[in-house]
């Protein structure tokens, strides 16, 4: 199975203003995008799996801590799961790349953040491998503030 990994972009500061730019993401497999708009930090967003879909995460605004777990069972998964913790903010860029077979959960750190999302399928293929857990699985979210 592919690991989660972390592409790692640039952002450049002068006196016309910022560039945040991602150019080692490739687009390959990409089949559409969209954007998460959490209005409020204490919003918890998951547990949202899928069996053969990828997703790359980019923050926009804000920041954000994503969970990341692989179900061992996507019927009813092991509650001893320990999921991978990753943190994006708009002064960092980077995406997170998600392979197939996991499961997330996004908890803004900040009010309005937006998380903007590519995943590698299209709408009706998504809907059709889509998998969800109560959000207080696997993380006490208590613990991101």
């Amino acid at each position: 199975m592919q690991k989660i990994k972390v592409i790692q972009g640039e952002i450049f500061n002068d006196f016309r203003g910022k560039i945040t730019s991602l150019n080692s993401f490739d687009f390959e497999g990409v089949e559409r995008f969209y954007f998460i708009h959490h209005p409020d930090k204490d919003i918890i967003r998951g547990w949202h799996g899928h069996q053969f879909e990828k997703k790359w995460f980019y923050c926009v605004k804000g920041s954000f801590t994503i969970a990341i777990v692989e179900p061992d069972n996507w019927d009813t998964p092991s509650e001893n799961l320990v999921p991978e913790i990753f943190n994006l903010s708009e002064g960092d860029s980077k995406i997170i790349a998600v392979p197939e077979g996991r499961a997330n959960c996004i908890k803004a750190m900040e009010d309005g953040s937006v998380l903007m999302v590519y995943s590698s399928k299209k709408l009706p293929e998504a809907y059709e491998d889509s998998w969800r857990y109560e959000s207080t699985l696997w993380v006490d979210w208590s613990e991101y503030k």
